[in-house]
């Protein structure tokens, strides 16, 4: 593999075991996890934020 690939794989798990840490905080589900990261970034203030906003608002997703 080269470099790129590498480290693309490298920030996938990150994002995803960002995602899992996110969800069992927050109790939003993995895959909202995995949207507010895909749209907001890795800003941890900025996801535990919107994920508490989004708790509150059952049935809603992000898509």
């Amino acid at each position: 593999m080269n470099d790129d690939t590498q480290d693309h794989a490298r920030k996938m798990r990150e994002n995803t075991s960002l995602a899992h840490a996110l969800a069992a905080e927050t109790g939003i589900t993995v895959d909202q996890a995995v949207d507010l990261i895909a749209m907001i970034g890795t800003d941890r203030n900025s996801l535990l934020r919107e994920a508490r906003i989004l708790r509150k608002r059952p049935g809603q997703s992000l898509s």
